[in-house]
């Protein structure tokens, strides 16, 4: 399975796997960038995101923190 910037549902679920303890809501999009990039499946282009794919993945993320940890 190859993931690209278009999929935030499931790069925020294994950005919640990966990095679980953390609140998303905290993390720098430049740290989220490069840790989109650094995920096995990954196949999108650096420069394709930009502020809003990143809001879409950071939330899809918070989904599921927020369903393990509350909020």
């Amino acid at each position: 399975m190859s993931l690209n910037w278009d999929q935030p549902r499931e790069i925020g679920e294994l950005l919640f796997e990966k990095y679980d303890t953390l609140d998303p809501l905290k993390v720098r999009f430049t740290d989220m960038h490069k840790w989109i990039l650094d995920l096995e499946d990954f196949v999108g282009e650096p420069s394709k995101s930009n502020e809003k794919v990143l809001e879409a993945i950071q939330m899809a993320w918070y989904e599921e923190w927020k369903d393990e940890y509350g909020d």
